[in-house]
Parts: C-alpha cells; sequence; structure tokens
C-alpha cells in the first residue's frame, strides 16, 4: 500500500484548494477563516465550481451536507450534480448558494420540543474550517444544522462556539504573560476508541446484538479475559486483514490513524488518531465508527460499538485526549523540564483543576447514557466520581506552593535492566493511574469516562466552557489587580495558591476502585451520580444554564430541549432493551427449555421402559429444577413487562428515566439471572443463540 499517496487523496484538503482554487480565491478563504468572515457570493461561486471538478474527477455524482443532529451520529441528504438542459442532455453543476446552505427536513430529528411536526423547516449551513471529502462517490460537506427560527439542532455549531470562547479566554491569559505572537488558540483531541468483533452470522441469530447493540443474555463462558493473554497479544490473521481494509479507508479521508492493538477482552480491539483541532477531531471520529462498522461487514464481521456489549468482560471506552495549543504550535498544558518554574503553565492546570472541580455535575453529565451506566466503575472503566490524577511530581509541587515553601525535585533516576546489551533510560517523573477518570498524562488530559459509542462533541463542549470560563475568572483578576498598579507575579502567586487551597479536594492519586474512596468522596463532598439517570437532570440546573448561556454557547430553551432529548433516549433505550428481552424469553428461551424437557422426559420414560429398575432419580431431579428455573423466569417476565407497562405512562422525562432506573433495570436483571441459570443447564443444541463462548472466540 502506497501510504504516502492515497492519503488524504478524497479530501478537498488545503493542499487540494492551493493548487485548484484561484489564487485571490484561495487567499481570501484562508482570510475570511483566520478571522471568522462570511464569503462573499463570488467567492463561494469560485469555491464551489473547483470543489465539484474536483470530486467530479475522483467520480462523485452527487453532493450533501453532512450533518450532526442531536441523535449522536451523522445525517445526510444526497443531491445530484446534475441540471438537465432540455435536449436530452445534462451539466454537471454546483453553486455557490448550494454550497453555503442546504435545507433538510427538521421535523423528524429530536429536537426536545424546539420544532413541532408541523416545523418541518431545517437549514445546513457550511464549516469552511473543516474539509469537504468524498466518500462512496458523494461529496460531503460538513456542515451545521438549525431551525428555521434559528434554534441550534446539532452538537457541532456549540462545539464551534466553545472553542472561539476558549479563544478568546486563553489570548487575554497569554497576554498578560507577555505571549503576543499567538492568534488564535485551539484545543485539541485524540480519541482512543475500542471496539469488539465478532462474526456476523453469529450476530444474525442474536435478537439483542440486532435490536440494542448488547447481549442482554449470555451465561459466563468456561475462559473469559482471567488468563489475560489477549491485551497486545499476536493480532488473528482475519482481523489484521481487516484492520489493514480500514487503514485505507481512514486514510484516504485524511484521518491520522496510528495505533491498533488487541484490548483487554477476548474479541476485543482499540484504535487510536494522531491529534487534531477539537472540531475536525469530532467529525473524523464520526467517521471512524461509521467506517469500523462498515468495513466489519465486508469482512464477515460485525463491529460493536456499545459501551457493554458482554457482560463479565471489559466495556468499550473513548478516551478522549485533550489539550490546549496556540496556532503557532505550543502546547499550553506542557509542563516543559521545570514545571515548578513554569508560571503560564501552572495557571493553566489551575484552570482545568478549578474548573472540574466547579464543575462535576456537567462532565458526569456529559458521558451519560443507558450504555456506560453498565461500563463504568471496574475493568478499567473510572467509576462515576469525578477527580483528578497529577501524579507525584505535579502534586508535590502544588503541595509546596500552597505551602510556600520550596519544590525540591526529586531528579532524574534511570531504570537499569540488569542486561547490558539493553541500554538504560530515564524514569517517568510519575506513574499512569488508569482508574482515574481525569488523568494528567504529560501534556494533556485524558477523560477517560467517555462510553465507546458516543461523540465527542458533548464532552468536549463541557470541557471548553468551563476551562474558558475559569479562565476568564482568571484574567479578570489579574488585569484588575495590573491595573490597579498591583504586583503581578504576587497576584499570580495567591492565585494559584488560592485555587490548590480551595479545590485539592478534586486531587485523588490512588485507586479509584477502592471502596475506601468512595467514603473519603463522600466526605470531601464530591458528587457520586452513579447512573445517568442521576446524572442527567444536573444539566438544567441554574448555574448551568447561567454558565453557557452567558457564554453564547446555548440558549435556555436549547438546554432544556436538550436536556429532555438524553432522558428520553435514556428511556427509550431501556424501553427497547426490555422489549426484547421479554420477546426472546417468549419466543425463543422458554419454547427451547421446553422442547429440551420434553427431549429429558422422553429418554425418562424410554430407560423406564427399557428397565423399571434403572435409577432415573438424578434425570428427574434435572427436569424437576429446568421445570422449576422455567417457571421463576416466566414469573419474572411477567413482572418485567408489569413494571415496563406502568413506567411507559409517566410523562415527565426525568420521572420516566428515574423509574426506568429503579423499576425496570432491577426486573431486566432479575430476569437476566434466571434465563442465565438456565443457560447452563440446557443442551448446547437445544439453546436458541449462540453463546458467548461462540461469540468471544469466534472470530
Amino acid at each position: 500500500m502506497d501510504v504516502p499517496r492515497i492519503y488524504g487523496s478524497m479530501v478537498f484538503n488545503n493542499m487540494t484548494m492551493e493548487q485548484r482554487l484561484p489564487d485571490v480565491t484561495y487567499k481570501e478563504l484562508k482570510r475570511c477563516i483566520e478571522y471568522n468572515m462570511s464569503l462573499s457570493r463570488e467567492v463561494a461561486n469560485s469555491i464551489a465550481t473547483c470543489m465539484k471538478d474536483w470530486a467530479v474527477e475522483k467520480g462523485a455524482t452527487h453532493f450533501t451536507h453532512w450533518f450532526q443532529p442531536m441523535t449522536g451520529i451523522t445525517a445526510e441528504k444526497h443531491d445530484s450534480f446534475i441540471t438537465p438542459l432540455g435536449n436530452g442532455t445534462t451539466l454537471m453543476e454546483f453553486s455557490g448558494k448550494e454550497l453555503i446552505k442546504g435545507e433538510p427536513d427538521a421535523s423528524s430529528f429530536p429536537s426536545g420540543g424546539l420544532r413541532a411536526t408541523f416545523e418541518a423547516r431545517g437549514y445546513t449551513a457550511w464549516d469552511p474550517t473543516s474539509y469537504a471529502f468524498i466518500k462512496e462517490n458523494v461529496l460531503y460537506i460538513p456542515s451545521v444544522f438549525y431551525s428555521y427560527s434559528g434554534e441550534v439542532l446539532d452538537t457541532k455549531t456549540p462545539l464551534m462556539r466553545s472553542m472561539e470562547v476558549m479563544s478568546n479566554a486563553c489570548l487575554r491569559i497569554l497576554k498578560l504573560f507577555g505571549t503576543v505572537e499567538a492568534n488564535k488558540v485551539i484545543t485539541t483531541v485524540g480519541p482512543e476508541q475500542e471496539y469488539f468483533l465478532i462474526d456476523r452470522e453469529m450476530w444474525k441469530k442474536r435478537k439483542d446484538l440486532r435490536y440494542t447493540g448488547r447481549t442482554l443474555f449470555g451465561a459466563k463462558p468456561p475462559k473469559g479475559q482471567e488468563m489475560e493473554t489477549h491485551y497486545f497479544g499476536s493480532i488473528r490473521e482475519r482481523v489484521k486483514e481487516y484492520m489493514a481494509d480500514l487503514d485505507a479507508e481512514l486514510w484516504k479521508l485524511g484521518i491520522p490513524v496510528k495505533t491498533e492493538h488487541n484490548e483487554v477482552a477476548p474479541g476485543q480491539h482499540e484504535l487510536a488518531p494522531l491529534y487534531d483541532n477539537t472540531n475536525i477531531a469530532t467529525e473524523q471520529n464520526q467517521l471512524t465508527m461509521e467506517l469500523m462498522q462498515k468495513t466489519a461487514e465486508r469482512h464477515g464481521l460485525m463491529c460493536l460499538l456499545h459501551e457493554k456489549p458482554f457482560e463479565g468482560v471489559n466495556g468499550s471506552g473513548k478516551h478522549n485526549n485533550w489539550s490546549i495549543a496556540t496556532d503557532t504550535g505550543h502546547n499550553l498544558l506542557d509542563p516543559g523540564k521545570s514545571p515548578a518554574e513554569n508560571a503560564q503553565f501552572l495557571l493553566f492546570l489551575c484552570a482545568v483543576i478549578k474548573a472540574v472541580d466547579d464543575h462535576q455535575d456537567l462532565l458526569r453529565r456529559s458521558v451519560a447514557s443507558a450504555g456506560n451506566d453498565h461500563r463504568l466503575g471496574a475493568n478499567e472503566a473510572p467509576p462515576a466520581i469525578i477527580s483528578i490524577f497529577l501524579g507525584d511530581e505535579l502534586t508535590a509541587i502544588l503541595k509546596a506552593i500552597e505551602e510556600g515553601e520550596e519544590y525540591i525535585g526529586a531528579g532524574e533516576s534511570s531504570i537499569e535492566l540488569g542486561v547490558k546489551v539493553l541500554a538504560s533510560f530515564n524514569r517517568d517523573t510519575t506513574d499512569r493511574n488508569r482508574t482515574s477518570p481525569f488523568a494528567f498524562t504529560g501534556n494533556k488530559f485524558e477523560f477517560r469516562m467517555l462510553g465507546s459509542a458516543q461523540s465527542i462533541a458533548g464532552p468536549n463542549i463541557v470541557l471548553n466552557t468551563i476551562v474558558a470560563d475559569v479562565l476568564e475568572q482568571f484574567a479578570d483578576e489579574l488585569e484588575g489587580a495590573r491595573q490597579q498598579g498591583g504586583d503581578f507575579d504576587e497576584a499570580l502567586r495567591a492565585l494559584v495558591m488560592r485555587v490548590i487551597r480551595d479545590n485539592r479536594r478534586i486531587l485523588f492519586n490512588g485507586n479509584n476502585y477502592d471502596e475506601a474512596w468512595v467514603a473519603e468522596a463522600a466526605s470531601r463532598g464530591l458528587l457520586n451520580l452513579a447512573t445517568a439517570a442521576d446524572a442527567l437532570p444536573y444539566f438544567v440546573k441554574d448555574k448551568n444554564i447561567e454558565l453557557f448561556t452567558r457564554h453564547g454557547i446555548f440558549t435556555e430553551h436549547e438546554m432544556r430541549s436538550r436536556s429532555d432529548i438524553r432522558l428520553e433516549t435514556y428511556a427509550k433505550t431501556i424501553n427497547i432493551e426490555a422489549e426484547t428481552m421479554l420477546e426472546m424469553i417468549r419466543k425463543d428461551i422458554v419454547p427451547a427449555a421446553y422442547t429440551y424437557l420434553k427431549r429429558l422426559s422422553e429418554t425418562g420414560l424410554s430407560l423406564r421402559a427399557f428397565d423399571s429398575t434403572l435409577p432415573c432419580d438424578g434425570l428427574q431431579d434435572i427436569v424437576s429444577q429446568l421445570c422449576s428455573q422455567v417457571e421463576a423466569l416466566e414469573r419474572r417476565a411477567v413482572t418485567l413487562n408489569d413494571e415496563l407497562q406502568d413506567v411507559l405512562t409517566i410523562s415527565d422525562p426525568t420521572a420516566c428515566a428515574l423509574a426506568c432506573k429503579d423499576r425496570v433495570l432491577p426486573a431486566m436483571e432479575a430476569a437476566r439471572e434466571m434465563a442465565d441459570e438456565l443457560e447452563y443447564g440446557i443442551g448446547e443444541k437445544y439453546w436458541p443463540y449462540p453463546t458467548y463462548g461462540d461469540l468471544l472466540y469466534g472470530v
């Protein structure tokens, strides 16, 4: 594979634009992006013509405004380039108007009350900061999505707003430090993507996987991940071929996938890209998830992105590696060689610490979903309690600053491997903590709570906004001190010391899985929002509405609509799972159990007929036990159905979500427990579904 040749070959990127656009058009586009200006109609027409010519040369016949509605996935409506001439011929045309604006139907997307069904008009608008690309002979134009009355109906617009707010806040701080070369600050993200691969034919035989993305039943196999041999193990040939095919598809779209390996659980893998602008990285991750699933089907596989497709083994997350950088390439979260003396770094570090402490609820809510509830708290997934891991060196530096003492570092130490031919190397100043929800990892923070299936837009909107808000508070205070003739260094020192003192409760370098941490976190006053139903309502707390509306990220109406959408999605997810579970019990599991019981009974009767003195007590015990289990499962199914039907009558989204958590989920767990017991007792060829052993070891 000629990677340099194919990389970005299907992207209308900066290099392609510079080659194809007229010089004056290219310069005007760059100027508009740099200074947040609107394009003129003439410039838009010129770009559209060149973009269309390039796309047609690549085989494209259609174009689409590609946007991110509040469904968690992307949306697209394809229009062809053709313009019939009336004489049986046609031209391939694409105007600046078509490039800049589209008009999809907005009534059938989630709006949380922002739009009624009869209010159908919605608009898409081209985002010129994100490159157009070609996929499956369609020109994709990254766009925002909003309603006829101007309400934001997507996740891209608020993300871009949060990045602008973040840039402005950072520039104020940099100006105080005399950093004048930066014109813009961006946040960057590198999302590590975990996933499972299973055989497609087996997937077809599991209603739960087809309808819900996870297994609702499944007895523990004799071997799970106990031997820990899969992690970083040799990649199977079938999986390796899939990964190579996926790499090629992603590289064509300029998605810089770098790392791939086996994850902890059997059948689980990970893919990780290099870092990019958060807006771009968000779109690329959406594309990555889509292509992971499409590519898997071509290989006779299914890619599972659910956070917990299998009980008893690792779930799948998406580690959001977040940092801050200037347009000149300086990472503002890089501590340098002497972090204790790097005042600018320490101020940005303190801003993140204070933001996370002040807004634990928003961060927890940003990753809340029915699927992620099954994952958080074990098997390398952090618990629901938000805390920050800084490592020994930074923690010691902050402690010294708080106590007004000079920090004396431990100095570099090397690791000697005891074999002369192997080189010694310097030990890092801090270890990693895989149980921490929010860990500093050298020059970035790794937000580890995201579920594998979710868009990274929401968590990064929150991160950008809360950190920008704190940076603005810092800038107000430090600018005020300077204007009043105070000593800047002294004001800075006092500010950093106060933040360390007031927000130290959020710092924790220990084992987040330890039960003692739950009690300690409570004593510190940290939130423990154990489930999505607990966390989701926090979005519309008064302080959070004030925060987002003050910075222009959302209106209050938009926030309340998003809250209702997330709560309704949570309840709908559990409803679908419960309905699927009931169908599987009634139509598959119970009939299979009775078929097996019939076979056992017939065997017992045949043995008695052959020789009435043969001992059949053991067989009778098995039949008796299975009959009791089937009867118990049927009773539990009735209870589940009764709870579900009652909960569905609750109209308030918050009350319905809480009822799903408190009533429907326990009834589902009880039904699963009994069905899994039945699976152990029923002959394998009678069980109606591929087992966990089949699924996890079938590729």
